[in-house]
């Protein structure tokens, strides 16, 4: 008997081992895969492409890194993030139509703003003066949870605007 558990436990032990080791391989796949997509797309600034450390740095970086520049850029970039399935229209729609109300924008259609464009088309014109663009990042995990913390920054800005 004591043979057998000798034997279960170092079969138990094994296996444990085995599945560490492989979510750890699937970890470094991850990794490795968005570095590979950042590598191709570019995931670019106006400064040139970002590397993984990069977006790690936006994701533990301060606020002004993914905040927007101006309330219409703002307003630009929560339409995005709605049309995107990034955060939902509840709430959003009606901050991002407080925002463009506060800018004498009566609609959308009026909205020839270039800024107000560029956060259309996923450019958020950030606090540090750079250009993110949200739509050349990909969908990887990390790239996901950088556009998910921009969006919900963005948000939080322009409830502050019309605050």
């Amino acid at each position: 008997m004591n043979t057998k558990h000798r034997l279960l436990l170092a079969l138990s032990l094994t296996t444990v081992m085995a599945t560490g080791s492989a979510q750890a391989a699937g970890l470094m796949d991850s990794l490795s895969s968005a570095a590979t997509e950042l590598s191709k797309s570019g995931g670019s600034t106006s400064n040139g492409g970002m590397s993984l450390s990069s977006l790690s740095g936006l994701l533990n970086g301060g606020d002004k890194a993914l905040s927007s520049s101006s309330m219409t850029n703002a307003a630009g970039i929560l339409q995005y993030c709605v049309q995107n399935n990034v955060l939902s229209a509840n709430g959003t729609e009606a901050v991002k139509d407080q925002l463009l109300n506060k800018l004498g924008i009566t609609s959308t259609a009026n909205a020839n703003s270039e800024d107000y464009q560029q956060g259309l088309g996923g450019l958020l014109n950030t606090g540090k003066g750079n250009t993110l663009d949200l739509n050349s990042l990909g969908t990887s995990q990390i790239t996901e949870k950088v556009k998910q913390k921009a969006c919900d920054l963005v948000l939080k800005q322009g409830m502050s605007f019309i605050s």
